[in-house]
């Protein structure tokens, strides 16, 4: 089940690979994104001493979790990878033009979970093609719905 998507993400660049990773997360932080409190816009992957962690992800306060002084929504959580899969993707982010992103958090079976992948930006004519492209098929759909 689908708990957040970044749509931009397939807006903005040009999805290369995808990867599944589990996402570490407090007790509140897990149930406020189970209720649907999470948003991935400007969210992207850093890595500090050999682990990746979502960065500027934003998970709001779990309102029945009482009082949390000094709780940042936005603070990086450490995204659960393999050693090998997280050399590949720190090679990947050296390389010119690429970028890692999350594309969505979603559940597998009691576990959350982020799909992330490896982009390169798209440059602005290349996002006026997909426009074009979206809205030729949107007329196609509706002249073949009539």
């Amino acid at each position: 089940m689908s708990l957040a998507s970044n749509k931009k993400a397939f807006f903005d660049y040009e999805i290369l690979e995808k990867f599944q990773a589990g996402l570490v997360l407090t007790g509140q932080e897990a149930k406020s994104v189970k209720a649907g409190h999470m948003s991935l816009k400007g969210t992207f992957v850093t890595f500090h001493n050999g682990d990746a962690y979502l960065t500027n992800a934003n998970i709001t306060k779990y309102p029945q979790a009482g009082l949390l002084p000094d709780y940042d929504p936005t603070h990086s959580r450490r995204l659960l990878l393999r050693k090998r899969e997280i050399r590949y993707l720190q090679g990947k982010l050296a390389e010119k033009g690429l970028t890692i992103v999350p594309l969505s958090v979603y559940t597998k079976n009691r576990l959350i979970k982020v799909e992330i992948a490896v982009g390169r930006g798209k440059k602005q004519y290349d996002k006026r093609e997909t426009i074009k492209k979206r809205d030729t098929d949107r007329e196609i759909k509706r002249s073949l719905k009539d």
